[in-house]
């Protein structure tokens, strides 16, 4: 566009100063925010996204700083002003924040305050920067909840963020910070932890209010799907830097910076194929910005370096058409001579400076699949599983209804598979997961482990004692990387433990065996002393993986085991869990609300909705042809990292929310938000799982008569066609 941008950061560095020196979160950053456009700011975590999105607001917390470049903020016509000059504290930039720009923070839940309800959140900012009255500023918040796509925003008004769930309060964060009509945006993972139906509901939100307040949006995220769903622009960050910047056009079709080409290859993409492969990782990690490697940031990991330049020098700016700029070596001159000369050559990691450099891993190649395993008779069975929690009631109270997180499921798991679970959150995935491994009492139900030795015992019925050996082979990897593990024990205490409580190893032996499983994990047995705190994401998760394997179990329950990780450490991850299963001969349940993840590493897939099964089939088969409407729909919602296959807008034709898992509705319990509802029969007779084709079943009155669309084998979702 032409003119002066809405906004323009010029050499941006924001330091942080702490006892063990000066971290550079941004360290020269510079982008522009054309009027209505939307700029998405990709890269992993550490990269400095957020610290460069919380500068343009001043909202760095001590003991950060602005050291130096610009922020120009045009509104209104009037003369720019540089945002970074003013007073954090002072009036002009709170007239700034939340009345010109906006911002959506990254958790909903942390975000706002529990103490006040969802109208005193938006009445704040309407009387604050618009003068309102109390009476004007609560007809104003109505209408705000209900452009966000918020149902009966009368009575939600007066509801606090804890009666909500993620989406609704996404929405309601989105709502206090459009509620000024900022000119521009700063949306900070604002769908990151969200399913993907409300990821999707949530995008398309924001492109309508966007088309409506010509607004701009600067969008920071990791899920390059996402980027690819929503940008006009993009900048790809790594470690406080600018490594390239371009039209999301020429980022997805010509990247020109060997990181912005490892993260597209390290996304596991929705194909359709049904195949499995390993996933191209990007090794190592990105660097603490207290060890900033020489030269150019990536090197350390850049299977492109060039020895003698890429190490000792920081790269210049490449420019190709229009505004597509890279800073990389490779397209210099003296990048190009040394490459004719030598031919490309690679770096080796950078040595220990206080991040843990990731081993290699063992390739390993799968073990084959499906017919085989069918052959060996399952190794679980689950029948009629029911998990109700009570509600209401007390020491002298009858409860006064139940939660059914889990409604009568039936599941068979056979030997060396992997089976994913996914659905919606509160759909019941982890409860279930949780009652399989025992973690959780079931309400009613068999689940019957077929041991090595051919007999089967009921793992519901059992208690106490009882349980002991069956938790030895049944082991769980759990959500979260930060809070599963106690940060007051070792690495050697942490992934020993399961060892010494059941009786299995001690002394040397109990050491020897932790090492010999961090090491086949990737992790280095030299730092079995250090504490959680000192590990990233991704290496916690390894921990997990590490403690969840270290008694060999032969079934693993692995709950959204990649969720809150980067892309590139998603990848390692990934080809981890693969090559582990291939040498133990792992059974894994996969709980995941990602289908890109699931299709990946699954050999079946169940679908879960409102605490039922309503599909379940062989994922090459899932993929290409859903026989439910709410598997179609999750499909439809996955962001795709392609722009050829774009999501339409509102292609995602359900409501919002979940229906009160105490009180669902009857007959079929998807018919409230199914597009393909027909009739009574829907709505009064519950369908049941029934056979629908070979190794599939399904939950619909008229699977056998809707055609329904998947993925192609070109990866092209139905809507995208």
């Amino acid at each position: 566009m032409n003119g002066e941008p809405l906004l323009r950061i010029e050499g941006l560095q924001t330091h942080f100063f702490t006892p063990e020196g000066v971290v550079k979160a941004v360290d020269g950053v510079s982008l522009s925010v054309p009027t209505g456009r939307t700029v998405c700011v990709v890269g992993e975590s550490g990269c400095g996204k957020s610290i460069t999105a919380r500068s343009v607001l001043r909202l760095v917390d001590r003991p950060g700083k602005i050291v130096g470049g610009s922020i120009q903020w045009s509104s209104s016509g009037a003369s720019p002003v540089d945002l970074a000059s003013l007073d954090p504290d002072g009036p002009e930039i709170r007239r700034v924040r939340g009345g010109e720009i906006g911002m959506v923070f990254q958790e909903p839940m942390a975000s706002l305050s529990p103490m006040y309800t969802v109208g005193a959140h938006l009445s704040e900012a309407l009387r604050l920067h618009r003068k309102m009255s109390k009476e004007q500023a609560r007809e104003t918040s109505i209408d705000l909840l209900r452009r966000v796509g918020i149902p009966q925003p009368e009575r939600r008004l007066d509801s606090y963020p804890f009666q909500l769930s993620g989406g609704m309060c996404q929405r309601v964060m989105i709502a206090v910070a459009i509620s000024c009509d900022p000119a521009l945006l700063i949306a900070d993972e604002p769908t990151t932890a969200l399913d993907v139906t409300t990821q999707a509901r949530i995008i398309d939100l924001l492109k309508d209010l966007q088309a409506q307040n010509d607004m701009a949006m600067l969008f920071i995220t990791h899920d390059l799907g996402v980027v690819a769903e929503i940008a006009d622009q993009v900048t790809v960050m790594y470690l406080g830097k600018v490594a390239e910047h371009g039209t999301a056009e020429q980022i997805f079709e010509d990247p020109q910076h060997p990181y912005t080409r490892a993260l597209l290859r390290s996304i596991p993409a929705v194909r359709g194929g049904g195949t499995r492969s390993r996933l191209a990782a990007i090794r190592g990690m990105v660097p603490h910005p207290l060890h900033r490697p020489a030269g150019c940031p990536f090197r350390t990991r850049c299977d492109h370096a060039i020895p003698g330049i890429c190490d000792t020098v920081t790269p210049e700016a490449t420019r190709f058409e229009g505004d597509h700029v890279a800073y990389c070596h490779l397209h210099t001159e003296a990048g190009a001579a040394t490459r004719s000369a030598s031919g490309p050559a690679v770096v080796p990691p950078a040595p220990d400076v206080g991040s843990l450099q990731v081993g290699p891993l063992r390739v390993i190649e799968p073990v084959a699949r499906t017919a085989a395993m069918s052959a060996d008779g399952p190794i679980l069975e689950v029948r009629g599983l029911t998990k109700h929690y009570p509600i209401g009631g007390g020491l002298f109270r009858v409860p006064t209804g139940a939660v059914r997180a889990v409604d009568g499921v039936d599941l068979t798991i056979f030997p060396g598979e992997t089976m994913g679970l996914v659905g919606e959150s509160g759909c019941g995935k982890t409860t279930l997961g949780r009652c399989v491994a025992r973690l959780l009492d079931s309400t009613s139900g068999e689940i019957r482990y077929h041991r090595a030795d051919g007999r089967s015992v009921d793992l519901a019925s059992m208690r106490g004692r009882a349980l002991q050996e069956y938790r030895r082979q049944i082991r769980v990897i759990f959500q979260d990387p930060f809070s599963s593990l106690n940060p007051r024990m070792t690495l050697q205490q942490i992934v020993g433990e399961p060892l010494r409580v059941n009786g299995l190893a001690r002394g040397r032996e109990l050491e020897d065996r932790v090492a010999d499983m961090l090491s086949r994990v990737g992790l280095r047995p030299e730092y079995m002393q250090r504490y959680p705190h000192a590990f990233s994401g991704g290496e916690r998760q390894r921990i997990n993986i590490a403690r969840a394997l270290i008694t060999r179990p032969r079934l693993v329950i692995a709950d959204e085991p990649v969720s809150a990780l980067d892309v590139s450490v998603r990848a390692q991850i990934l080809n981890l869990l693969v090559d582990l299963q291939a040498e133990f001969g792992l059974t894994y349940v996969f709980i995941s609300h990602d289908l890109s993840v699931v299709e990946h590493i699954s050999d079946r897939v169940t679908v879960m909705y409102l605490g039922e099964v309503v599909e379940s089939a062989d994922t090459a088969d899932l993929y290409r042809q859903p026989r439910h409407p709410y598997t179609e729909a999750l499909m439809r919602a996955v962001p795709v990292p392609d722009l050829s296959r774009r999501r339409r807008r509102h292609d995602v034709e359900m409501d919002d929310g979940l229906p009160d898992p105490a009180a669902p509705p009857p007959g079929c319990r998807f018919h409230t938000r199914c597009p393909y509802t027909r009739d009574e029969l829907c709505r009064t007779d519950h369908p049941g799982l029934r056979p629908a084709g070979d190794r599939r079943e399904s939950s619909c009155h008229y699977a056998d008569g809707l055609l329904l669309t998947g993925v192609d084998d070109a990866g092209t979702p139905a809507s995208a066609r």
